[in-house]
């Protein structure tokens, strides 16, 4: 079990959960890192007591100081001490719970000093994932998907001899709010309606993504480079229920799936525990009192953000960082009410078109890729 922690994007969702997980745990923490919620960072410093504290500003960084100023927490700011978060000596183990590419450098920074990888950030494998997984190989970094579809394939494949064996990976996918409406009603859905998902509480950028399909979309190219297989090797299935959070078939026909409540502190703690399990406070799952469960195909026609993103995994190289760039600029854009919701598929379908293609890039060239495409986005 790992017995000290570095936790990038502590305030978000997936940062408090996992604090929630440590606190009941016999786990220290050795560095926090946030946006720009001081008060929340603070409380953290209080009840943690972390040796390093990151802000992504220095007024930030600033106010926290006078926040925290009779705790022995040392405070920074920016990429910087992102990276120092990422690094530290103390921690065994670093959760990646910022939110898009700013989680990729100090991703890789953390595996190049051989930490343990709790990883939520989707983009790390998304925009660089070969990248990823071979530095993860050459430098002994095991990497923990959080992300409850991917640890629930995690789990799966420990019951599972050798990848040769799989048939196929299997996401299950709620369908967001919008499940069932067709392209015409689509039109006119608003920020409020696409922030309501039916059975998770997450972060308003992964709730539109959920919105717009867009996220499993990225959750297909993760699990292509994590699991290494094509991406027609990946499946994806409506399960309106979230309760199989996803499922493996086997070469002979056998299928195993991860069934449970959804919360997001169960795969939370498995990163810290495995190979072991211990007792965990989610609610358990009783199969008499919950309804049909039910599987159907996405629409792909009403949600093209899908099919965009299957399309992107097939070509590799450039086609999924610039995708995911520009995603996450037309996310920001429908999340201050500057574009309608079927707008973002315009945008994103038009970056990947426009931006110069690269097969093999190097990081640089993923970062410049990525910039492109947010600067397509938003000169549109």
């Amino acid at each position: 079990m790992i017995n000290c922690v570095s936790v990038l994007g502590s305030t978000g969702s997936i940062g408090r959960q996992s604090l929630d997980i440590i606190s009941r745990m016999p786990v220290k923490v050795a560095a926090l890192t946030a946006g720009n919620n001081v008060a929340l960072m603070a409380q953290q410093c209080r009840a943690f007591q972390p040796k390093l504290a990151v802000m992504a500003t220095r007024e930030a960084a600033e106010a926290l100081c006078d926040e925290i100023k009779d705790l022995p927490t040392s405070v920074c700011w920016g990429e910087e001490g992102l990276m120092q978060a990422a690094t530290m000596d103390d921690a065994q183990c670093v959760i990646t719970a910022v939110v898009g590419m700013l989680g990729l450098k100090p991703t890789l920074a953390a595996i190049r000093a051989g930490k343990r990888i709790g990883l939520a950030n989707k983009e790390t494998l998304v925009c660089a994932g070969e990248l990823v997984m071979a530095e993860a190989e050459k430098y002994g970094a095991e990497i923990i998907p959080v992300d409850s579809e991917h640890s629930a394939i995690f789990q799966c494949l420990m019951g599972i001899g050798q990848k040769k064996e799989i048939h196929k990976l299997i996401l299950t996918c709620s369908g967001g709010p919008f499940y069932g409406m067709d392209k015409e009603q689509l039109k006119h859905v608003t920020k409020a309606d696409a922030l309501k998902h039916p059975n998770w509480k997450m972060g308003a950028k992964i709730t539109v993504d959920c919105a717009t399909l867009m996220n499993k979309g990225l959750e297909v190219i993760e699990a292509m480079r994590l699991y290494r297989v094509p991406v027609e090797q990946v499946d994806v299935l409506i399960h309106r229920q979230s309760i199989v959070h996803s499922m493996v078939e086997t070469v002979d026909g056998a299928v195993m799936a991860q069934l449970g409540t959804p919360d997001m502190r169960l795969p939370i703690q498995l990163a810290l525990t495995y190979p072991e399990r211990t007792a965990c406070p989610v609610d358990r799952l009783d199969l008499t009192a919950a309804a049909a469960l039910t599987f159907t195909k996405p629409d792909m026609d009403a949600f093209p953000c899908l099919a965009l993103a299957r399309q992107c995994a097939k070509a590799g190289g450039t086609a999924c960082p610039v995708m995911n760039g520009a995603n996450e600029e037309a996310v920001a854009m429908f999340l201050n009410d500057e574009i309608g919701f079927y707008d973002i598929f315009e945008l994103v379908s038009g970056a990947v078109n426009a931006v110069p293609f690269i097969q093999n890039p190097t990081l640089e060239e993923i970062l410049e890729a990525d910039r492109l495409a947010r600067e397509f986005v938003r000169s549109r």
